[in-house]
C-alpha cells in the first residue's frame, strides 16, 4: 500500500526543486533589475529552512545521522561545488590568458594575497578575545582568498556588463580562480608554526603529562593522524612548509591541472575533426574534468581547487574550446553554475553556528565583537593592498576607481567554508587539545569564519543593487565598445541580455562589453554602409535640426572594407537606457520586449515627443499610452526606429 514518506532526502530534493523554480519564474527581475544574484537568496532560503528556523533542512539528520557528520558533508560539497566551477571560469577566460598577464596574477597571488592575510589576521587578533598572532594567522588564513563563485558573479553578472571594462573583470575571475587554491601555504605556514614550536617554550594545560612522554606520544600518535604538538622548531615548521605546501600541494597540483588540461585539449581536437564527440559530451567536458580533478587530487592530499583552475585555462589554451562552445550555443556550463551554486549556497545557509555567535563565558567571542570583526575585515582585508600595488599593473586597473572596485568586492564565501572545514582536520578537536592556544583556536574558528561569510554574503550582495542605484542617479553611461559581440536569436522569448540590442535585420543580438568572447568574431555590418559622416550631416541640415538637438560627437573608425563607420556617443537619459551601437546612429532596446519582432529603435538625444510608429511596433512595452494609433511617450528621448525590414526612419520634427 502507498505509504507517507517523509524522508531526508525526498525533503531535501523537493525543496531544491522548489526553489529553482520560484527563483526561475522571476530570475530575470532577480538578475537584470534587482541585481541579487543567487547567492543571497539561495542562503536566505537555506537559514529560513535550516534548523534555526522551519528545520526542514539539517545535515546532522542525513543518512546515517552520525554525530559530527556535517564537516565531511560540507568539506566535500564545498570541494564538488568549487572545483567544478574553477574548470568552467578557467576555460572562460581568453585563451592564453596567464601568460600574457602573468605580471598581473603574480601581484595578486604574492604580495596582494600576503598583505590581505597579515590585515586580515590583525583584524582578528584585535577583536576577538584569546587569540594568539599564530592563531589569528589561521582563521586569517581561511578568509584570504576571495570567493571564486561569488566573485564569478561579480565579474561576470550583468552589472558588470554594464559598467566595469571587460579588461578588469577577466582580471577579478582569473584572479579569484588561482587564489583560492593558493590559500593553502598560508594556512599549512601558520598550522606548521603551532604544531613545530619549541616544546620547552609551550603552555601546557594543567595536569598534561611530562614534555618527553608527550614528544614520545607525538612520534607515535599524533604524527599519525598529522595534529598535536610535535616540536622541532621554526626550521622543522619552514621545512614542512617548503616540501608540502609548495612543492607537494602547490607544484603538484598544478601539474596535475597541466597534465589533464594538456590532455583534453589534444584529445578534443583530435575527436573534433574526426567528429566524434557530440554536443552533449562536448560541453559536459568541463565538468567531467572537474569531477576527475577533484577525485584524483583527494586521493593524492594535494591541491584539487588550483589543479582544477588550472586545467580549466589549459583547455582553453589555443581558445578552440570556448569558440567551439560559443558556436554550439553553450548553455549547459551557465546552467551547471547556476545548480551548484543553488545548492551549495542553500546549504551554507542551513549550517551557520547561530548559537556560536554570543558566548562570551566560553570563547569570549560576542555579536558586538563579531560585526566590528566585519566591518574592519571589509575595509582593511583587501582595500589597503589593491590600492597599494594598482599603479603596477596599469592594464587591467587603469584609475582609482576601478582599484576601489576591485578591492572592495573581493567577496567571501564558500572557498572560506572549504577552508574552515579543511583547517579543523590540522588541529585536535575542541576541548582536546593540550593547550589552551589550540583550544582557543577550534573553539573561534567556526563562528569567526562562517559569520564573515554570512556578513560578506549579505553586504556584497547588496552593494551591486545600491551601486546601480548610484550610478543611475548620477547618470552613469553603459560601456560601448567599437566591436562588440553578436548573438544568433534562438528564440523570440528569450530575455533580452544586459547592455544589448536587437538586431531585427540580421536576428540577432549585439552585445557590448561581453565577458567570454571566442576568438574569432563574425564582423558586425552597418545598416546603411553608404551613409558617411558627410552624409549625415547633409541630413541633419535638411530635418532643420541645430547644434543643440544634435548635441553628441561622432567617432569615426575603419571599416571591414577600408570603409569608415561611425558611433555616436550620446547622453542618457535616466530613466531609459540607450546604448549606441556600430553604424550610424543610436539605439534603445526595450529589455522588456522580445527579441527579434523589430523592436529596436536608433536616434539621437531631443525633447520630449510623440512619435508616430508602424503597426509592428504598437505591441511595444515602451511605456505607452495604448490608444491603438501607436503612440509612444517617448521622455527626454526623440528617437528614430526601423521598421522590420532594417529602413531607418524618421519622425516628423
Amino acid at each position: 500500500m502507498p505509504t507517507l514518506d517523509v524522508s531526508e532526502v525526498n525533503i531535501v530534493i523537493a525543496i531544491l526543486g522548489a526553489f529553482i523554480i520560484g527563483y526561475g519564474f522571476i530570475s530575470v527581475k532577480i538578475k537584470q533589475v534587482w541585481y541579487l544574484g543567487e547567492a543571497l537568496p539561495a542562503v536566505i532560503v537555506g537559514i529560513i529552512l535550516g534548523p534555526i528556523a522551519a528545520r526542514f533542512l539539517d545535515a546532522e539528520r542525513w543518512g546515517s545521522a552520525v554525530a559530527g557528520q556535517q564537516e565531511a558533508i560540507t568539506l566535500a560539497l564545498c570541494r564538488i561545488v568549487i572545483g567544478v566551477q574553477l574548470v568552467i571560469a578557467g576555460f572562460q577566460l581568453p585563451a592564453k590568458y596567464q601568460q600574457a598577464n602573468w605580471k598581473e596574477m603574480a601581484l595578486c597571488l604574492l604580495p596582494i594575497m600576503t598583505i590581505m592575510w597579515l590585515c586580515t589576521s590583525v583584524c582578528i587578533l584585535i577583536c576577538i578575545p584569546r587569540m594568539t598572532f599564530l592563531t589569528a594567522l589561521v582563521i586569517g588564513s581561511c578568509v584570504t582568498c576571495t570567493d571564486p563563485i561569488l566573485s564569478q558573479a561579480v565579474a561576470k553578472g550583468p552589472f558588470a556588463d554594464k559598467f566595469v571594462r571587460r579588461e578588469l573583470r577577466e582580471i577579478i575571475s582569473s584572479e579569484a580562480g588561482a587564489n583560492d587554491g593558493f590559500g593553502f601555504p598560508f594556512l599549512l605556514l601558520a598550522t606548521y608554526l603551532i604544531r613545530h614550536a619549541e616544546l620547552a617554550n609551550v603552555t601546557f594545560k594543567e595536569g598534561v603529562e611530562s614534555a618527553v612522554h608527550l614528544i614520545r606520544r607525538a612520534g607515535e600518535e599524533g604524527a599519525s593522524h598529522g595534529v598535536g604538538r610535535l616540536g622541532g622548531g621554526v626550521a622543522k615548521a619552514m621545512e614542512q612548509w617548503f616540501v608540502e605546501g609548495w612543492f607537494y600541494i602547490i607544484a603538484m597540483s598544478m601539474a596535475i591541472g597541466v597534465i589533464i588540461g594538456t590532455a583534453s585539449l589534444f584529445a578534443i581536437n583530435f575527436g573534433l575533426r574526426r567528429r566524434w564527440i557530440d554536443s552533449e559530451s562536448f560541453l559536459l567536458w568541463p565538468a567531467a574534468i572537474g569531477l576527475f580533478t577533484i577525485g584524483a587530487c583527494g586521493m593524492l592530499g594535494t591541491d584539487d581547487l588550483l589543479a582544477c583552475f588550472v586545467a580549466g585555462n589549459v583547455l582553453n589554451w589555443n581558445g578552440l574550446y570556448l569558440e567551439e562552445a560559443e558556436k554550439r550555443h553553450d548553455e549547459v556550463n551557465s546552467s551547471l553554475d547556476v545548480l551548484l551554486n543553488f545548492g551549495g549556497f542553500m546549504y551554507i545557509g542551513t549550517i551557520i553556528p547561530w548559537s556560536e555567535f554570543h558566548m562570551p563565558d566560553v570563547t569570549g567571542i560576542t555579536i558586538g565583537k563579531l560585526f566590528l570583526l566585519g566591518f574592519l575585515v571589509l575595509i582593511f582585508r583587501r582595500l589597503p593592498a589593491i590600492f597599494l600595488l594598482y599603479r603596477f599593473m596599469p592594464r587591467v586597473v587603469q584609475n582609482w576607481k576601478e582599484a576601489l572596485f576591485m578591492g572592495y568586492f573581493g567577496p567571501i564565501g564558500i572557498g572560506a567554508v572549504f577552508y574552515i572545514e579543511h583547517a579543523r582536520h590540522l588541529f585536535p578537536s575542541p576541548g582536546t587539545a593540550l593547550t589552551t592556544e589550540e583550544d582557543s583556536l577550534t573553539s573561534a574558528m567556526g563562528p569567526v569564519v562562517y559569520f564573515l561569510v554570512i556578513f560578506s554574503i549579505i553586504v556584497h550582495g547588496l552593494s551591486i543593487p545600491a551601486l546601480d542605484a548610484f550610478y543611475r542617479h548620477r547618470g552613469v553611461s553603459p560601456i560601448l565598445e567599437d566591436n562588440p559581440a553578436e548573438i544568433q536569436i534562438l528564440s523570440e522569448n528569450d530575455p533580452l541580455p544586459a547592455n544589448a540590442y536587437v538586431d531585427a535585420r540580421r536576428r540577432s543580438v549585439v552585445a557590448h562589453n561581453r565577458f567570454s568572447r571566442p576568438t574569432s568574431v563574425p564582423e558586425l555590418y552597418r545598416w546603411r554602409t553608404n551613409e558617411s559622416v558627410e552624409t549625415l550631416k547633409t541630413i541633419w541640415k535638411e530635418q532643420g535640426l541645430g547644434e543643440r538637438q544634435r548635441s553628441f560627437q561622432l567617432e569615426q573608425r575603419r571599416g571591414e572594407g577600408g570603409g569608415e563607420r561611425e558611433m555616436e556617443d550620446v547622453q542618457r537619459s535616466k530613466s531609459e537606457a540607450c546604448i549606441a551601437r556600430p553604424g550610424t546612429s543610436l539605439v534603445w532596446a526595450d529589455q522588456l520586449s522580445p527579441m527579434g519582432r523589430g523592436k529596436s529603435f536608433q536616434g539621437y538625444a531631443r525633447g520630449s515627443e510623440n512619435l508616430e510608429v508602424p503597426e509592428s511596433f504598437q505591441g511595444s512595452k515602451r511605456r505607452s499610452e495604448g490608444n491603438g494609433n501607436g503612440n509612444l511617450e517617448v521622455p527626454e528621448t526623440s528617437l528614430r526606429w526601423a521598421d522590420q525590414d532594417g529602413d531607418v526612419k524618421t519622425p516628423p520634427v
